[in-house]
């Protein structure tokens, strides 16, 4: 084994053999403590240890938050994350960095060097849900912990359907992706789809350790009902249309995590030059869409 992989491995494997949904919901309940004076030496200590940027948010006062997690979800100034506003602009919908960006060759995508993994198991497992992408085109995003934790649309949307997926919370920092097999589909994570003016997309929610939880605009924060994989359809009449336009929120991680997007043969064109570990910013032109299916 190569030094290498072997620090990678040395990285990954210990946390990864941990109790990650106790740990994950010990924090959730830590990073949502009122009282004053804990959540203000939290939130401090979080800004100097990972150098975060307040003056772009919405609130630069980190003595204005009621807890860590409003501190870590916060709302960022209005002007902060402009638009691309080319034609058929596709747009980085999160704060992170490009883990890997390409196309889905055999039904599998890249999760890093020598490792590569299932579209329908990331899916839920339906042959049929993953036939439309095929083919085409994917991009994960990795949102470190000094990221701002929203998701926005990368494009315009209507929401069809959305599959819960249970699963470990293995971390997906970049050390971690290199060393375990299949972490994407290994992880718990949320599939939301999307019928989009070129065709269909789907935006691939993947928690983490620690992350406790994953939201959404239309349903709030991820609560599964049961056991097993849980699939909710929005094809119904006007109560249940989720339409949301490119830059609007669709959701937000209450830790660090990963998303990953999906588009069908020929609809989306990358950006030249993108590559694995380039940063991004919400709302940076990420590549372009084709007019119509």
């Amino acid at each position: 084994m190569r030094s290498s992989a072997l620090t990678d491995w040395l990285k990954s494997w210990p946390i990864a053999v941990l109790p990650h949904h106790l740990l994950s919901s010990i924090v959730r309940a830590a990073t949502r403590w009122q009282t004053v004076w804990w959540k203000n030496l939290l939130i401090k200590w979080f800004i100097r240890q990972f150098r975060v940027d307040m003056t772009e948010a919405q609130d630069p006062d980190p003595g204005h938050y009621a807890d860590f997690n409003s501190f870590f979800t916060r709302a960022l100034n209005p002007t902060a994350r402009p638009l691309a506003s080319q034609p058929q602009s596709l747009v980085s919908p999160i704060d992170g960095r490009i883990s890997q960006i390409g196309s889905i060759s055999d039904g599998r995508l890249l999760q890093a060097k020598g490792r590569d993994y299932s579209l329908v198991t990331l899916l839920g497992g339906s042959e049929e849900r993953a036939r439309v992408f095929q083919g085409g085109s994917f991009a994960t995003l990795y949102l470190s912990p000094r990221d701002y934790h929203r998701i926005h649309m990368p494009c315009k949307g209507q929401l069809m359907e959305s599959v819960y997926i249970p699963g470990r919370l293995f971390s997906v920092a970049p050390h971690t992706t290199r060393a375990i097999p299949g972490l994407f589909t290994r992880n718990e994570r949320l599939a939301t789809l999307f019928d989009t003016p070129s065709g269909p997309m789907a935006l691939v929610m993947v928690g983490a350790i620690f992350v406790a939880c994953m939201e959404t605009v239309w349903d709030g924060v991820v609560r599964p009902a049961g056991p097993g994989i849980q699939v909710c359809h929005y094809r119904g009449g006007a109560g249940s249309r989720v339409e949301l336009h490119q830059g609007d929120e669709m959701g937000r991680f209450n830790m660090g995590s990963t998303v990953i997007l999906l588009y069908g043969p020929g609809q989306a064109q990358w950006l030249e030059g993108l590559a694995a570990g380039q940063p991004l910013r919400m709302g940076e032109l990420i590549g372009h869409l084709q007019s119509g299916p």
